[in-house]
């Protein structure tokens, strides 16, 4: 039997992600038993409560779940980043999506980079007890390389997430713009924000549609006190995949100002939907795909004037380079030999 040990996952990019692995174990009859955050007691009720466990997410739980049950399973999937706590006879895998371990953002404040720079530490350190890393692109995996100096024989590159399979019900808005990504400081949404908004002063034209939780309560009362000034900025919070599809179809772009990303789902899911993409011109835009317009990400007026652009149609057309791997995932899930 499989370990699935997603501890830390709860929501946001990872809990979608989750949330589709999940679903393709159990539609391919995979003997899997699931360690779950305590935070999604809500979900996975279709799971054999004999095949589930939630805990409160603590490394001194984790250390205890493994020290009582290390002999039970044949193989381990780390889905939260960090490696097993303790070293294990068997296969371990652990999928690794925290780019901001590899690379503090500046603008968050001085407790957030402690704090991840604290985590990446035992992120390193737990390095370890891991057989092989999964990373979402290429990119990924020559920065943990260099960061950590894991072999890249030990860095598996497989990309997946859950193909748009919708029917659109919608028209999509001429000079509509969406960005889907929670409220973090990297998320960069204050710079994106602005140049919205001197776009719009000029112009009167476009529509921002934005995914900020209620617990970014700063960056909402910046948004209420913009949209009660007339700027036709729409915050929809979290949404269901099903209906946040439905934006996509009925959006004309979307709009990707982060400073820091390992992969960028949303990306991928808006070109699914048909949006033509205007990106911070990093790399990891270049690994999901061939954008249409591209930007400065620390520069307002950078992003203002792909607004512009965007309006006058100075695009070229948006490709996607990536495709789903969860086949070759599940096949390495189910294989019990070593790689």
């Amino acid at each position: 039997m499989i370990l699935l040990d997603s501890l830390y996952i709860n929501n946001s990019g990872g809990k979608i992600l989750l949330d589709y692995l999940v679903e393709m174990l159990e539609d391919n009859n995979v003997s899997v038993y699931y360690l779950f955050d305590d935070r999604c007691k809500s979900d996975y009720y279709n799971i054999p409560v004999e095949r589930k466990i939630f805990l409160k997410a603590t490394l001194v739980n984790r250390y205890k779940f493994y020290k009582k049950n290390k002999d039970k399973f044949d193989k381990v999937f780390c889905f939260g980043n960090l490696g097993p706590p303790i070293s294990l006879n068997m296969p371990v895998y652990t999928y690794f999506h925290q780019s901001m371990y590899l690379n503090i953002p500046k603008e968050l404040n001085y407790y957030q980079r402690f704090v991840l720079k604290i985590k990446s530490e035992i992120f390193e350190y737990l390095l370890n007890n891991t057989d092989f890393l999964i990373v979402q692109s290429n990119l990924m995996k020559e920065r943990v390389n260099k960061k950590f100096k894991l072999s890249k024989d030990r860095i598996l590159t497989i990309p997946f997430y859950q193909e748009n399979n919708l029917k659109s019900g919608v028209t999509r808005i001429k000079d509509s713009f969406i960005y889907v990504s929670g409220g973090g400081a990297h998320k960069n949404h204050k710079r994106l924000i602005e140049a919205f908004c001197a776009f719009y002063d000029k112009t009167k034209k476009g529509k921002l549609i934005i995914t900020i939780g209620d617990n970014f309560s700063e960056l909402l009362d910046v948004i209420i006190l913009l949209q009660q000034k007339g700027y036709p900025i729409i915050n929809i919070g979290f949404v269901t995949r099903e209906d946040l599809i439905q934006y996509y179809y009925a959006s004309e772009y979307l709009i990707f100002p982060s400073l820091e990303e390992s992969f960028g789902l949303g990306i991928a899911e808006a070109i699914d939907g048909g949006c033509k993409v205007i990106g911070a011109n990093l790399p990891y835009i270049y690994e999901v795909c061939r954008p249409s317009i591209i930007f400065n990400p620390t520069d307002i007026k950078d992003i203002e004037r792909a607004f512009y652009n965007a309006i006058e149609k100075k695009e070229q057309k948006t490709e996607k380079k990536i495709y789903n791997q969860i086949d070759e995932l599940l096949n390495i899930l189910n294989n019990n030999a070593r790689n």
